[in-house]
């Protein structure tokens, strides 16, 4: 299935309508998704991992009157929400004080259960995208049991497409050379600053026709800004000198050519011909529309070719233009 309109390859990412690392009222959380829909949008991902649920139903609130066929939804299998009988607060990056918690689960009962909880929380007749998520220490399960599940429900028409999405380059080149996926989520290991996933996962989507969604594109913040800021982060930790050092070097470039750091981070992926699209994570209708109107920009082409004059960009990365 097709992921993306042709004429807007921009999603919206369902995690920060979690509180992931803060937290969003309702209110603005629901006019995130409203303004991702107004900047034309049509991509959005969530998962139950992402806020104990909290994104699923901020998405599906923010969704409810639009029209189902306009859009893909793409949801995760993996981690199974249920309550306790206590409120805590979450311990993995959500600030959410709530009775929910999570377990992993990918049999296929777990599948069917967290597919249905998803359809429930989001309010929704189907997905038409499941990943399997963050399988890092449980890939035997994931082959054994919920991709097959996933294959079952798709040729069923159940749901349109299938994947995985991770964190890590090297297991999803396994799942792509070795399951029947169509999909897979790409997170942080292919941006303007870590490339590497040109290394394994790209060629090997190539190779098997496998779209690609590329997401973490700012590496949790290191590329998000025209400069990195004082304590800017990478893969959600502090960066090291050497990240900084190196994205610093990309501004002054950028800024050289007449365009921002952001800019050329959310243009870069695109020109890949195995990514079909990206999706940006929003807390604010301000932050979509920002990354709207950078994903707007026009990037002089010159900057791709200086970047890698400066050794700063692989050689073997395709540029846009």
């Amino acid at each position: 299935m097709k992921l993306f309109p042709d004429d807007q390859r921009v999603g919206l990412g369902g995690a920060p309508l979690g509180n992931l690392l803060g937290e969003v009222s309702d209110v603005e959380a629901i006019a995130t998704v409203n303004a991702a829909w107004d900047e034309g949008w049509r991509y959005f991902d969530t998962a139950p991992h992402y806020g104990l649920g909290l994104a699923e139903e901020r998405l599906g609130a923010g969704l409810r009157d639009k029209p189902r066929d306009a859009y893909v939804l793409s949801s995760k299998v993996g981690r199974i929400i249920y309550h306790a009988s206590d409120a805590a607060m979450d311990d993995e990056g959500f600030a959410v004080d709530t009775t929910r918690r999570r377990r992993w689960d990918f049999s296929r009962d777990g599948v069917l259960r967290s597919i249905e909880d998803s359809l429930q929380r989001i309010g929704t007749d189907r997905l038409d995208v499941v990943f399997v998520h963050d399988p890092d220490d449980h890939y035997d399960e994931a082959v054994a049991t919920a991709f097959p599940t996933l294959i079952e429900l798709r040729e069923q028409g159940v749901i349109g497409a299938i994947g995985s999405g991770m964190n890590q380059s090297a297991m999803l080149t396994r799942f792509v050379q070795e399951v029947d996926i169509d999909v897979i989520m790409l997170a942080g290991r292919y941006t303007l600053i870590d490339p590497d996933g040109l290394d394994d996962v790209l060629p090997a989507c190539l190779e098997h026709d496998v779209q690609v969604v590329a997401v973490g594109i700012f590496n949790s913040g290191l590329l998000s800004q025209p400069r990195p800021v004082a304590g800017a982060t990478f893969n959600y930790e502090p960066a090291a000198q050497a990240l900084l050092d190196k994205a610093n070097k990309l501004a002054d470039l950028c800024e050289s050519h007449g365009t921002t750091l952001p800019a050329a981070a959310l243009a870069f992926p695109l020109a890949h011909p195995a990514v079909a699209g990206i999706a940006v994570g929003c807390r604010t209708p301000e932050e979509v529309h920002t990354n709207a109107a950078l994903s707007r920009a026009e990037i002089p082409a010159a900057l791709w070719s200086d970047l890698k004059s400066a050794g700063l960009l692989r050689n073997d990365a395709p540029t846009p233009g």
